[in-house]
């Protein structure tokens, strides 16, 4: 993947949990992609309405506050229908159903190199 289209669209990391925030912007970053974070919904919220390049929201699903991460998913896809979402939850029961349309699902613990082989996948189709 050239790094130069990676450059098209940003990556929300919803993910209450700081280090493991830290670590997968680090590890987004070092691919090549551009990051924002927020380590609640609501954060995520503000985010996205402030930066029109976010075309990716990376979320967690169990985070405190207003809604979980899929309740934002569902928002998001209601709000900002272009932005791809990858959910990812250490649950191993989420159906199909209870996902929004068109988004990917990851369970945890993922592997980096999985995360970003679906970035540049969604990079490729946003670009």
């Amino acid at each position: 993947m050239d790094v130069k289209a990676r450059k098209y669209a940003a990556v929300l990391v919803v993910e209450d949990e700081p280090l493991i925030r830290m670590d997968a912007v680090d590890m987004i970053e070092d691919a090549g992609f551009r990051t924002y974070e927020a380590g609640s919904a609501d954060e995520a919220i503000v985010l996205m309405e402030h930066h029109e390049d976010i075309g990716v929201l990376f979320t967690d699903i169990d985070m405190p506050g207003t809604m979980d991460g899929l309740k934002l998913a569902e928002f998001v896809r209601g709000k900002w229908p272009s932005v791809a979402i990858l959910i990812t939850s250490g649950a191993i029961d989420i159906s199909e159903e209870s996902l929004p349309v068109g988004t990917v699902f990851l369970p945890k613990p993922y592997s980096m190199a999985l995360i970003i082989e679906k970035l540049d996948s969604i990079a490729v189709q946003l670009g």
